[in-house]
């Protein structure tokens, strides 16, 4: 092999490697992503108390740290607003297991009383997920399902 072509191919182990940690470091910046997410909502009745729940599924190339979910009416001032991360912050945590590589799948329930069903405005409701990387990233679906009071 003559000097040159092992110059070349040096370079080229050099370039390909180079363009392979970067693809790694890359694939563990991007954000979590949230799929498949759905609502039910079942209204008390008699002396059945309601519930909301929730499912979702979040992947992230570093691992999902926490997932939070908010319902909220779309008729509310975050209509106008806008919901941001901030406001995400004390809300609840879904519980989430291992669904596959960098992959989990998160659910939420909580229980609607008779009080806290006529309380709640009618119409259209949305519900908001953060989800958190491992390294840090963010993703913020504000409606990722929809669900209907009545």
């Amino acid at each position: 092999m003559s000097r040159r072509i092992a110059l070349a191919v040096a370079a080229g182990v050099v370039v390909l490697g180079g363009a392979g940690a970067f693809a790694l470091a890359y694939a563990g910046e991007q954000p979590p992503v949230v799929s498949n997410s759905a609502a039910r909502y079942t209204a008390p009745a008699g002396d059945r108390d309601g519930s909301l729940s929730f499912v979702t599924d979040v992947t992230a190339p570093s691992g999902v740290k926490s997932v939070k979910v908010l319902a909220w009416p779309a008729n509310s001032p975050f209509a106008k607003k806008g919901l941001t991360a901030k406001d995400m912050a004390a809300v609840e945590s879904a519980a989430c297991e291992p669904s596959g590589a960098h992959a989990v799948r998160c659910t939420y329930s909580a229980g609607v009383g008779e009080a806290d069903a006529k309380s709640s405005p009618r119409g259209v409701w949305h519900v908001a997920v953060l989800a958190t990387a491992k390294d840090g990233t963010t993703t913020l679906n504000t409606e990722a399902a929809d669900f209907m009071v009545r």
